[in-house]
């Protein structure tokens, strides 16, 4: 298992498009990949689950990842987050 916290940097936060992006690259990996903010916890590849968790700017999430592919598949979300989100 693998786990790395990052900020949310972006003024409108996770809103639609950048979730989009989140759940089309967990779901390239085998692995489970799982988001976690204010205490909730959903998975990554669920577009209405990340989008439940109404994540706004300057909020820190927690991305956990279990499988065979753990390793890409942090370093997956990784690069979308830092590219289009956060740090």
């Amino acid at each position: 298992m693998k786990e790395q916290t990052f900020t949310i940097t972006a003024d409108t936060g996770v809103h639609a498009r950048p979730a989009t992006l989140l759940v089309n690259k967990a779901g390239q990996f085998e692995s489970e990949v799982e988001i976690a903010y204010n205490d909730k916890t959903v998975n990554l590849k669920s577009i209405m689950g990340v989008m439940s968790l109404g994540i706004p700017k300057g909020a820190e999430i927690k991305i956990t990842t279990n499988g065979p592919d753990e390793e890409e598949a942090l370093n997956g979300v990784e690069e979308v987050i830092k590219e289009h989100l956060g740090e």
